[in-house]
């Protein structure tokens, strides 16, 4: 009887599981099935790919890959160059600032997007007349260039850095900082090699994830650069579906589908690491441990 109930006990969770599991799968995949079947099946025509095949041909589409591309590789770099040495700075020197950090970081989550564009805009338009011909001006308008608007790599650095400093300082917290930078300091190391050889090898799964994070967001962001009158990747998609809406809706499964790759890579490269580092200590459990020289 006993071993009954056990038994019983044991298929319930997994019933469970499965049933939620069914529901996940619907909810997430039952509209993407439904998008690639508006895409391939054409009225007259049966089931067909044209859709697909066309997409590289279309007006537009490669240009507004790149550029979004190109903005998101921007994005990255900047947050990256203001986030990590001012997190590392902060946990190292001034531990008191911590909260300061946070909270200017988390700000931007409080304003919304339209109010943010509202805001970009109304200094963009501003100006006397008599700073014409001055490099504020000539500044006002480099940032403005259609080829490469600056201003939409200034916007995505506001909005990217919640995540990027949540990402970021977890991947700080799993670290010895403090004592990784004394060893490469007292082996001679200046601060630029510590940080470079030292404090980024130990990183690299946050920065990975935070640069993941921001690319994802540069991808699908539509408000600031639709408001601002510039046409990324996700502007474009919008503008062609009302005169191509086949070709837009599967411009838009691919990009998602790219997205859920590149989670997927990322996912699986961090469980592989994890996976083989339980492995590799006990290899050299028995070897001598290597001294700071022989690390830097």
């Amino acid at each position: 009887m006993a071993a009954l109930t056990e038994t019983r006990r044991r298929r319930r969770p997994q019933f469970w599981r499965g049933a939620v599991a069914l529901i996940a799968g619907l909810y997430f995949l039952g509209p993407m099935l439904l998008s690639v079947i508006f895409t391939v099946d054409v009225p007259g025509e049966g089931l067909t790919l044209g859709a697909y095949t066309g997409i590289v041909g279309t007006d537009g589409f490669l240009t507004s890959l790149r550029l979004t591309l190109e903005l998101a590789a921007a994005t990255v770099a900047v947050v990256l160059l203001l986030l990590v040495p001012a997190l590392v700075a902060v946990r190292l020197t001034a531990p008191r600032l911590r909260a300061l950090v946070e909270i200017v970081c988390s700000l931007p989550l409080v304003v919304p997007a339209v109010a943010l564009t509202a805001g970009i805009n109304s200094v963009l338009r501003w100006g006397p007349d008599h700073l014409s011909h001055t490099p504020f001006f000539q500044t006002i308008n480099a940032i403005q260039d259609p080829g490469f608007p600056l201003v939409l790599v200034l916007a995505y650095v506001l909005m990217a850095l919640p995540l990027a400093y949540r990402t970021l300082d977890s991947g700080l917290r799993a670290v010895d900082l403090g004592t990784l930078v004394e060893a490469a300091r007292n082996c001679g190391a200046n601060w630029p090699r510590a940080v470079f050889q030292v404090v980024l090898p130990n990183l690299r799964g946050a920065l990975l994830n935070t640069a993941f994070l921001t690319l994802a967001l540069v991808l699908g962001e539509f408000t600031v650069a639709s408001i601002l009158g510039y046409m990324p990747f996700a502007v474009w998609i919008y503008s062609i579906g009302n005169s191509q809406a086949q070709t837009s809706v599967a411009v838009s499964v691919l990009s998602l589908l790219l997205t859920w790759a590149l989670l997927l890579i990322l996912a699986a490269a961090g469980r592989g690491r994890s996976s083989r580092t339980p492995r590799t200590t006990r290899r050299n459990a028995a070897a001598p441990a290597p001294t700071a020289q022989e690390i830097l």
